[in-house]
């Protein structure tokens, strides 16, 4: 791992991963994507972590967006298909990701925290996708129609004006606010709660979520009881019921 990019793998099962470069308000340059694909190599591959919150170092800003200075210096049209990792996308991901957002979230910030299965947000952060301000395009904001509304996607889209955290929150983009000095426990809180369920019913769970919101209801029911199959063989699925009828906490083994 470089400086660019930090990567805390606590012994709770939560790795925290955080935008190193506020000087340069976290902006997608090279060495941060590079050290992204770092982090999230290192997460999936880490048996104990079970949940990644990705956060942006400073007050002032989550993840400012993709380096322009980079593009004009390139000349850069589309970018490259791999050039951002982006969760569950170009990064193949099997657990839970939070997105803790503290300060703007613009452009290729909005993009990693949209990407991310959940979303807490400090009450200053701000939100935009800012690419028709500077004569990009956002394909990648496609998955939004299955977040919110169509005519706020528009608008959001059309516009590239910033929207307030509490606004996100209305909208469903945000799962959580927070005060600003509260964004990393209310992140942890909302991992601890994931943590709580036995590792392979979460897994069930964010499959089925994701099935849902690709297929059609009759294949995507066939789908998520293909994907629970693993979960209610498991060992885990005797324990949880016995443990609720002996009144003690499940010990969850994952398998």
């Amino acid at each position: 791992m470089s400086d660019a990019v930090l990567f805390d793998g606590r012994d709770d099962g939560i790795a925290v991963i955080t935008l190193n470069r506020p000087e340069s308000r976290n902006c997608l340059t090279r060495d941060v994507r590079d050290g992204l694909y770092a982090a999230w190599d290192l997460f999936e591959r880490d048996p104990v972590l079970r949940v990644a919150i990705l956060t942006g170092a400073g007050e002032k800003a989550f993840c400012a967006g993709g380096d322009l200075k980079e593009m004009v210096e390139t000349g850069m049209r589309v970018p490259p298909r791999d050039m951002f990792p982006l969760p569950y996308d170009t990064v193949e991901l099997s657990k839970p990701t939070i997105a803790a957002v503290n300060g703007v979230a613009f452009g290729g910030g909005w993009m990693i925290a949209q990407a991310c299965d959940l979303c807490v947000a400090s009450t200053s952060a701000k939100f935009a996708v800012t690419e028709v301000k500077v004569g990009r395009s956002s394909p990648w904001a496609s998955p939004l129609i299955h977040m919110i509304p169509q005519r706020i996607m528009m608008e959001i889209l059309l516009t590239g004006r910033p929207m307030s955290a509490q606004r996100a929150y209305e909208i469903g983009l945000v799962n959580r606010l927070a005060d600003p000095g509260a964004l990393m426990d209310v992140a942890l809180e909302l991992a601890g709660e994931i943590l709580g369920g036995a590792p392979l019913s979460v897994k069930a769970a964010r499959e089925t979520v994701m099935l849902s919101t690709e297929m059609g209801r009759s294949a995507a029911l066939k789908a998520a009881r293909h994907a629970s199959e693993c979960c209610y063989n498991s060992e885990d699925a005797q324990e949880g019921p016995r443990a609720f009828a002996e009144k003690r906490p499940p010990q969850w083994r994952g398998h």
